[in-house]
């Protein structure tokens, strides 16, 4: 079976999604209690379009959003930059939206979120860096919309797509504000793609010796 709901349970076989249409918060908050602390099936909320999305990755979106926060932590080590990455984590808007980024990056509010498993936008910050691996599923801007979360990354295999949060919708931009010394959509995606084929270790040392000591 594809997907099985009921009071005590909720699973979704591994690769799939599932969109549920005609949905409320209530229900969004009663899938989350159903799930428990479980990370999987990633749930997504959208009060706009009434839909919850159900996802389950398979082990390949795992292992590239491994690579990518490896990635990303070599470089903020570089700049000698203080952070704390969470995953899995949700991020909610009262009543708006709700959202499960494959992973995430907090700077500037690092100290406010500590210990925390998950963030309500009303009164915490957002995190300076979503990032989202699309292999079986799709993200939807709309769904981050609300939570204006300044930085969105949308990662499927060959490309990096990053969008800029301004005004009150998502810009496609060339360049990232939270990596702005690098030019990570052109950089990351070779790497990638090399970790998945050749492995993580060799992808990460060959980031290490051709970018930050070539």
């Amino acid at each position: 079976m594809l997907i099985t709901i009921n009071p005590h349970t909720l699973e979704l076989e591994s690769g799939s999604e599932v969109i549920l249409r005609g949905q409320t918060w209530e229900d969004y908050e009663t899938l989350l209690k159903i799930r428990q602390d479980r990370s999987l099936p990633k749930l997504c909320f959208n009060a706009k379009t009434q839909e919850i999305q159900l996802m389950s990755p398979l082990a390949s979106h795992g292992k590239r959003i491994d690579i990518i926060r490896d990635l990303v932590k070599i470089l903020l080590r570089k700049e000698n930059r203080d952070w704390d990455c969470f995953d899995p984590i949700t991020i909610k808007k009262f009543k708006q939206a709700g959202v499960e980024p494959d992973t995430c990056f907090y700077e500037e509010n690092r100290q406010a979120i500590l210990g925390k498993d998950r963030i309500d936008l009303s009164v915490d910050p957002p995190p300076d860096l979503a990032i989202e691996v699309d292999l079986t599923s799709i993200t939807r801007l709309s769904s981050y919309e609300p939570l204006a979360i300044p930085e969105l990354w949308i990662y499927r295999p060959g490309e990096l797509k990053i969008y800029l949060w301004q005004n009150t919708t998502y810009q496609d931009s060339d360049r990232s504000i939270f990596l702005k010394n690098w030019d990570v959509k052109s950089l990351f995606p070779q790497y990638i793609e090399l970790g998945w084929v050749k492995g993580s270790s060799l992808a990460l040392r060959q980031f290490e010796e051709e970018v930050i000591n070539g």
